[in-house]
């Protein structure tokens, strides 16, 4: 059975090491005959969620952040969730960090979000996976938090310039997943 897949990207740095990992997953993914979106959140204008708790009372499900507005459409269409982002220190970048943050509103509009699945791709200029620990332990937590059964997870450590990660196994690991995903 296909699946509706949105794939986030945590990055504003197109073409970059976490950009080259989503659409690794992405290619190998889309010949299962899912359907994939991808969602550039580094270049969007997301703002922190300000805890107003006014989620969905006006008819959407932020009543400041039409940017995320736009993602709620394609969040409740979404059967798994991808996270695909850079190490930024220790942890998810804001831009990223503030979508899912925002998430928060369909706890405060008692509404369910349909995904049932989720994976994380991840890298970073830090030499050790040990670097990875905050981002990890706080994905985890949101998952179990979200019910989201955690399908897999790649973590690329010691990438910085731009295409560093063609010289390591990651995007062959980040396709792999996509292959496995039914």
């Amino acid at each position: 059975m296909a699946k509706h897949i949105l794939v986030l990207t945590g990055s504003a740095r197109k073409g970059g090491n976490s950009d080259l990992m989503a659409d690794a997953f992405i290619t190998a993914a889309a010949k299962n005959g899912h359907t994939l979106t991808k969602w550039n959140v580094g270049s969007k204008h997301l703002t922190g969620c300000i805890d107003c708790k006014t989620c969905f009372h006006k008819g959407k499900p932020c009543n400041f952040d039409p940017d995320f507005n736009e993602l709620a459409e394609l969040l409740e269409q979404a059967d798994v969730l991808v996270l695909a982002t850079p190490l930024y220190w220790y942890n998810f970048p804001s831009q990223l960090k503030a979508a899912i943050d925002k998430i928060y509103a369909y706890h405060i509009g008692n509404r369910k979000l349909p995904i049932k699945e989720s994976y994380l791709l991840t890298c970073g200029e830090d030499k050790g996976e040990e670097s990875f620990a905050g981002l990890l332990t706080t994905y985890k937590l949101i998952a179990g938090f979200e019910g989201w059964d955690i399908r897999g997870i790649v973590v690329v450590p010691g990438v910085a310039a731009k295409g560093d990660i063609k010289d390591t196994d990651g995007l062959e690991r980040c396709a792999a997943l996509g292959r496995e995903l039914v």
